[in-house]
């Protein structure tokens, strides 16, 4: 199974490149396949390429159902665990 995350792009890096975070983690990643991006703007990035621009509401929707999802681990584990 292949998981592409929606990022956004924090800075703009000479040749192809950007930084993006993504849950306050910050990476590095190739703008080769898109065009016309700028800071600010959020990404479809798979294994260190991004693929697509995303409207940021669509982004937020998305990475909000991560966050819920990885609460239902989370509290799942705890339960498993205790």
């Amino acid at each position: 199974m292949c998981l592409a995350l929606p990022c956004r792009i924090v800075e703009l890096l000479p040749g192809d490149q950007a930084m993006v975070d993504v849950a306050g983690v910050s990476r590095e990643i190739s703008l080769a396949l898109v065009d016309a991006v700028a800071v600010g703007d959020y990404v479809i990035v798979h294994v260190g390429y991004a693929l697509t621009r995303l409207d940021p509401d669509e982004a937020e929707r998305t990475l909000a159902l991560f966050a819920e999802l990885g609460e239902g681990i989370s509290s799942e584990a705890n339960a498993v665990g205790a």
